[in-house]
């Protein structure tokens, strides 16, 4: 299995940036997808979730409306749309699997999801 993202990079506040996560070496429609970050010396914390049909996902409150995750079955991605990017968005972003098709009911923490991506930076400077 491997998911591999991309889009990360340097942007000023207020910018967009778009992250995208390919996954291969799984049936992707079968899992459940979600976005994490970690900033150095921070742990890592959830982003954004999204259920296998695309029907429902969640957000952390710090990122609600700002970010839209969505997926493409039929290419096996799942992206992360930012906007209106602040300085505490700088982080590591790591695309993560669930084999729960569905959103699992603690989807905050990390052991719900068995596959990670390596992770993109994206800085955002004031």
């Amino acid at each position: 299995v491997q998911l591999v993202e991309s889009g990360g990079g340097l942007v000023q506040t207020g910018d967009s940036l778009r992250l995208s996560c390919a996954a291969s070496g799984l049936t992707f429609r079968n899992y459940a997808m979600a976005w994490f970050r970690q900033a150095p010396g921070k742990v890592r914390e959830f982003v954004s979730t999204i259920s296998y049909s695309g029907s429902r996902s969640y957000y952390a409150d710090s990122v609600k409306g700002r970010f839209t995750i969505s997926r493409d079955n039929a290419k096996n991605t799942v992206s992360l749309q930012m906007n209106s990017l602040k300085p505490e968005d700088t982080a590591v972003y790591y695309c993560a699997a669930d084999p729960s098709a569905v959103i699992s009911t603690e989807y905050w923490y990390t052991y719900n999801y068995d596959y990670w991506g390596q992770g993109t930076q994206v800085t955002v400077s004031s």
